[in-house]
């Protein structure tokens, strides 16, 4: 299963909601076997924002769900944190449920996580919240691999983050608010540390192929990383879906919406798509391309990996 492309960011597949409480093994090996087909090898499953209790709820079947499945031993090395150490403000919260949200804490990340058979190897939080530094600082003393992302940050507060230990931006150019200072903003700030690798969503709508040719060129194609962000519309017919506690409603169009709005609640975008757009859109050679969704992320998750005891099987 070695060499195949790897999803850091997937909150679900093939119908199947990775932040559903009542997830079992032979859902989650659906979306597995779903995901190896077009192509994926390794993820880690993505629980997003929500109250203390249903996340511990979440991440504890989730984990029993890998445990107990024929292809979560192999695939799933590991999980990711999206919030709820988020901004709350409108544009940057996105999707996330703000009432939901609050300050990082150590104490509730090792709390959510003693009881699991696997770690979290990556979160993503923003750093300008209180007590962000101080959580950036303690997971990468432990190998994790700390993601700036849903962040209203000024630049100075991006450069202590870097300074603190976070080398990655989460879904870089999404979770934006429309109308922010021309340069003075996260998104550039983010894009002029060469120390942080960013993710993007390369589905056309999250970003213009015209707006990420000039984000994959600020940043440079070996510090850009291909996501998915999928959720349990990916691979499946249009219709309403879950994401937690939230309806989605996924298009004929392809674009995962929340219901009656125009807001983006994740994609239905498959990681080989974003592969195969990247090439058609002449943003990236094949082996480029590739190794954005392959060498890139493998190379990222190392460390984590090796801090945790984990053998590679990406």
């Amino acid at each position: 299963m070695r060499g195949g492309l790897i999803d850091l960011q997937v909150n679900g597949y093939a119908g199947v909601d990775f932040n559903d409480a009542a997830l079992t093994a032979d859902a989650l090996d659906h979306a597995l076997d779903a995901m190896r087909e077009d192509g994926v090898t390794a993820c880690l499953p993505t629980l997003i924002t929500a109250p203390v209790e249903a996340l511990a709820a979440r991440f504890a079947a989730l984990d029993r769900a890998v445990a107990t499945s024929r292809l979560g031993p192999a695939m799933v090395p590991g999980y990711h944190l999206e919030g709820p150490f988020l901004s709350p403000e409108p544009g940057y919260a996105g999707c996330h449920d703000p009432a939901a949200m609050r300050a990082p804490d150590q104490a509730l990340v090792e709390r959510l996580e003693a009881p699991l058979a696997r770690p979290m190897l990556l979160l993503t939080l923003a750093p300008e919240l209180p007590g962000a530094l101080a959580l950036i600082r303690w997971a990468a003393g432990r190998g994790k691999l700390a993601a700036l992302g849903h962040t209203a940050a000024i630049p100075v507060e991006i450069a202590a983050a870097v300074e603190a230990g976070a080398r990655m931006s989460t879904h870089l150019g999404n979770a934006l608010r429309r109308e922010q200072p021309k340069f003075d903003n996260p998104m550039m700030a983010q894009l002029a540390e060469d120390r942080l690798t960013a993710s993007f969503i390369a589905d056309g709508r999250h970003i213009p192929p015209f707006a990420l040719k000039v984000l994959l060129r600020a940043k440079g194609l070996a510090r850009s990383v291909l996501v998915s962000d999928a959720t349990a519309a990916a691979a499946a017919p249009p219709g309403r879906y879950r994401l937690g506690d939230l309806a989605i409603d996924s298009g004929a169009d392809g674009m995962v919406r929340v219901p009656g709005t125009d807001r983006l609640a994740g994609s239905s975008l498959r990681l080989r798509q974003a592969v195969a757009n990247l090439i058609a859109w002449g943003l990236a050679t094949e082996a480029d391309a590739t190794a954005m969704a392959r060498d890139i992320p493998a190379a990222l998750l190392a460390p984590a990996l090796a801090a945790h005891g984990i053998a590679p099987r990406l």
